[in-house]
């Protein structure tokens, strides 16, 4: 027995770890391609999106990497008609949005950390906090538009952690004009972009079909 040699047992990796985003895109799609009725999205939009949140080993690192000076936003897909994108936010500590709005339907959930949302009111064309504040965990999915309340402003929570928050807008948000408040309380117009040029690889599940095979 004493040449016998033992290896270690190596960890099992998914043959396809990126297949809960493509889930979600592909529902996504058949979603919007259904229906323009915003309550319809929103609420099968949260279901598909409450089953990525479930793990995080799907992001690749390069869409959970941290600035060192704000929030990154990192687009993970944008439907070619431009009906819906789907984006990661990174967060860190002392990062943190103005006071903004979206102009669209949109999800947000967390897959990592927490976040701190500051809530406001639009009140004759001008939004007014309203004092309230809520905290946003793991595994948690809010709302926003202009129908069901469209302007907050959003911090990291996660202590010294990075959080992570996916979003899913029904425009390509990076592109969309829309409206902050400055340090005053003035209304600027902004367009927020994104910090990537390369998207992650949905469509290779070629390693996927050689585990069938």
């Amino acid at each position: 027995m004493s040449g016998l040699q033992i290896r270690p047992i190596q960890p099992t990796q998914p043959a396809d770890p990126i297949a809960p985003l493509r889930e979600l895109v592909t529902g996504l799609t058949a979603l919007v391609g259904a229906t323009q009725d915003e309550p319809r999205l929103l609420t099968e939009g949260r279901r598909l999106l409450a089953g990525l949140l479930v793990q995080d080993a799907w992001l690749p690192a390069a869409f959970a990497t941290l600035r060192p000076d704000r929030y990154a936003q990192y687009l993970l897909h944008c439907d070619p008609l431009e009906r819906f994108c789907v984006v990661s936010f990174v967060w860190g500590p002392g990062h943190g949005t103005p006071v903004h709005d979206h102009t669209v339907w949109g999800l947000v959930g967390i897959l990592r950390g927490a976040e701190r949302c500051e809530e406001y009111t639009l009140q004759a064309g001008q939004p007014l906090a309203t004092g309230g504040q809520h905290l946003m965990q793991r595994g948690d999915i809010e709302a926003v538009s202009p129908r069901v309340g469209d302007w907050h402003r959003v911090s990291h929570a996660g202590g010294d952690a990075a959080t992570v928050s996916i979003h899913v807008y029904g425009a390509n948000i990076g592109a969309v004009r829309r409206h902050r408040l400055d340090a005053s309380g003035a209304m600027l117009p902004f367009v927020s972009g994104y910090d990537n040029t390369q998207l992650p690889n949905l469509w290779d599940r070629s390693a996927a079909v050689r585990a069938t095979c």
